[in-house]
């Protein structure tokens, strides 16, 4: 993929310079462009709108959609293991992402959720059936084992395995093959292929039900923000970002590293678990709003939100109009890196489903064409390849 000085710009500008949460090199002018323009017209004005953030800030290597490996590249190997993070990067995903849950001994490790039976082996393990129990996570019920009742050296007896078997059964051919890693074991990966390719290693790293693991005694963002200390990750320039759905977790990690932040959004209506805990009753339309945004823009530098809250289905699962989301975060200084972009039918609009095989592919290039001509900075993706063919005719204006 070609990522050439025309098609980059700064993704966080000088404003992250300035600490001061917000970023503001973005303009409202910029979204709008992006939004009602064509491709070529777009990546115009990004590049135009955009160049004194490119000369002042330290960011010059992400290109502008930059495009996130979702757990790695989950679309073709079994979620956040090494194996899938060395192909998303293999494949050339801009940045690479990480969620990050805790042992019973306190070690960070990469999982999507503490509840591992339908990511590990953990049911093939005769030792570990008594393990299995039932918990209230954020509210739910979830019955399982969970990465918080394992030390590290137990979690590491266990092999991982593809969560979405059905969906994904090329996957399974490799099931077994990887552990659960660290998260110092993937710094440490990320150290060594940026000096083997010449250039830094972006992460985007999640910290997972944080409340909930602080309840346990087992919180986060401390040893979260040691490890990146210890590494060279924890500044201004560090490549890399931090995110949460909890908004509190990110104030917390903004105490302790200056490194950029992202706050998470889920779906309208619904009450990040911190607030819920703190009796705070805001939800996540309130959020949306541009008092939300520029509360978030006072310890954040962007937000990931689901795609929903920028481009709403309907109930026939067809995209609508675009809602001001785009133009309104950009507007306080944030950028916008939305969830999650998948080639499958299931995952995909309606429009944009082949056939009637929900696990075949459909056209998601016409998918994230769509998205990217909202003005978006970035997007997760479980197919960084499919994403990446995407964003550069994007930038080159082809669109497809």
């Amino acid at each position: 993929m070609t990522q050439g000085g025309a098609a980059r710009r700064t993704v966080l500008g000088a404003a992250v310079l300035a600490a001061g949460g917000g970023m503001a090199g973005i303009s409202a002018g910029s979204a709008s462009a992006a939004e009602g323009a064509g491709a070529a017209d777009a990546a115009q004005a990004a590049r135009a709108t955009h160049a004194d953030d490119v000369r002042r800030g330290g960011y010059r290597d992400l290109p502008v959609p930059l495009v996130i490996g979702h757990r790695g590249a989950c679309g073709y190997r079994p979620e956040h293991t090494l194996g899938s993070y060395q192909l998303a990067l293999d494949l050339g995903a801009d940045v690479v992402e990480q969620d990050l849950v805790p042992t019973r001994d306190g070690h960070l490790v990469c999982r999507h959720e503490n509840e591992i039976g339908g990511t590990t082996d953990v049911a093939d393990h005769p030792g570990f059936a008594s393990r299995r129990t039932t918990k209230s996570i954020d509210g739910v019920a979830v019955t399982g084992w969970f990465t918080e009742d394992f030390t590290l050296a137990e979690l590491k007896t266990l092999r991982a395995k593809e969560r979405i078997p059905a969906v994904r059964q090329r996957n399974t051919l490799y099931d077994g093959r990887w552990d659960v890693p660290t998260f110092e074991e993937v710094l440490r990966w990320a150290d060594r292929e940026g000096k083997r390719r010449g250039r830094r290693v972006w992460l985007h790293v999640e910290t997972k039900h944080p409340t909930y693991f602080r309840s346990l005694g087992l919180g986060l963002e401390e040893p979260l923000a040691k490890l990146l200390r210890r590494y060279g990750r924890d500044g201004l320039g560090a490549p890399l970002f931090l995110q949460s759905f909890e908004p509190s977790s990110i104030q917390r990690l903004s105490r302790l590293v200056s490194a950029p932040r992202v706050v998470l959004l889920s779906a309208a209506g619904t009450r990040p678990w911190d607030f819920e805990q703190a009796k705070d009753p805001r939800t996540v339309s309130d959020l949306v709003k541009p008092e939300g945004l520029k509360w978030i823009a006072g310890f954040a530098q962007g937000i990931g939100p689901t795609m929903d809250l920028i481009l709403p289905r309907d109930a026939a699962g067809k995209l609508g109009a675009p809602t001001t989301l785009v133009k309104d975060a950009h507007a306080r200084g944030l950028v916008l890196h939305p969830y999650t972009a998948r080639n499958e039918n299931t995952f995909l609009p309606a429009e944009y489903r082949k056939g009637t095989d929900p696990n075949a592919y459909g056209d998601a290039f016409g998918a994230f064409k769509r998205y990217f001509e909202q003005g978006i900075d970035g997007i997760f993706t479980d197919n960084a390849d499919t994403g990446l063919l995407a964003a550069e005719a994007f930038r080159r204006g082809r669109g497809r």
